[in-house]
């Protein structure tokens, strides 16, 4: 069963399906040690790296597992990041949330908007129960943004990263669906 990637809008943000022009803006988000520096791989030294992770894209949305959207900026087109909602599960009726965002683009609620119009389509469209989330226990910043859609901190997964020799935490959110509350997040002033 496929999946189509949707074409979302907020107030400030265009999400889309990621495009074969996305690769250079992509690498170029993923090889960046600074905004890697939480994730669970380390960042990226080839360009294919990007091609990959757009074939793969298309490849979940294929077979029906998930939906990987970029994230553009609705005032100039500019390039903020992406978000994803994967392994999705229908019998389930779950999946898990994740995003990345350049770091210019931090600090500006971009993240907590993509991430609630995403999650507002999944509600909808996948009529999920259950939203999973997981975040480095240093990134209180990802934390916040989970916090702010209403996700609740479950629980800790010690030691479950080594990237590079480090060894990492991360915290496992959950949302449930009798606790989404659609209206939590304010449409930000143009």
């Amino acid at each position: 069963m496929t999946l189509a990637t949707p074409i979302l809008h907020t107030a400030r943000l265009r999400l889309r399906p990621f495009t074969d022009a996305d690769t250079d803006l992509l690498f170029a988000l993923h090889s960046s040690t600074y905004v890697m520096r939480y994730w669970d791989s380390p960042p990226w030294t080839d360009r294919a790296r990007a091609e990959r992770f757009i074939a793969q894209c298309q490849k979940m949305a294929d077979e029906g597992t998930g939906a990987r959207v970029a994230i553009d900026r609705a005032s100039d087109g500019a390039f903020v990041g992406w978000c994803v909602l994967t392994g999705w599960n229908p019998d389930y009726r779950s999946a898990s949330l994740g995003y990345c965002l350049d770091e210019a683009m931090w600090g500006h609620g971009y993240a907590t908007e993509a991430a609630h119009a995403l999650l507002q389509w999944a509600f909808d469209t996948l009529d999920l129960n259950r939203v999973q989330a997981e975040t480095d226990t240093r990134n209180v910043a990802s934390a916040r943004v989970l916090e702010k859609i209403g996700f609740v901190r479950e629980g800790t997964l010690r030691e479950d990263c080594v990237v590079n020799g480090e060894v990492s935490d991360s915290w496992v959110f959950g949302l449930i669906r009798r606790e989404w509350r659609p209206s939590t997040v304010p449409v930000p002033a143009r």
